[in-house]
């Protein structure tokens, strides 16, 4: 269980799981630089999100805040999901 909690999602992660999850490619380096723009921007829908949501707590064993399924953009998705996995809840 310490090693969920120590673990970090990272940029190139989400743009992996984006891909693998939502069919949506967006490289790493471009997520970086645009973290604060909608999700949207990159063509990721709310049911794309829903799903690398899904992936993460089916991968970690841990549900995730309801509101990780409505964040707008990666910035806020990596610190909520990332804030969540360090903390257990």
């Amino acid at each position: 269980m310490t090693d969920q909690l120590d673990y970090q999602v990272t940029v190139e992660e989400l743009s992996a799981l984006m891909k693998r999850t939502a069919g949506v490619h967006v490289d790493p380096i471009t997520l970086q630089q645009q973290a604060d723009d909608g999700f949207d921007t990159f063509g990721l829908d709310s049911l794309g999100l829903l799903g690398i949501v899904a992936e993460l707590e089916k991968r970690y064993g841990l549900g995730l805040p309801e509101q990780a399924e409505r964040c707008k953009t990666p910035a806020d998705f990596l610190a909520l999901v990332n804030g969540a996995l360090k903390t257990g809840v």
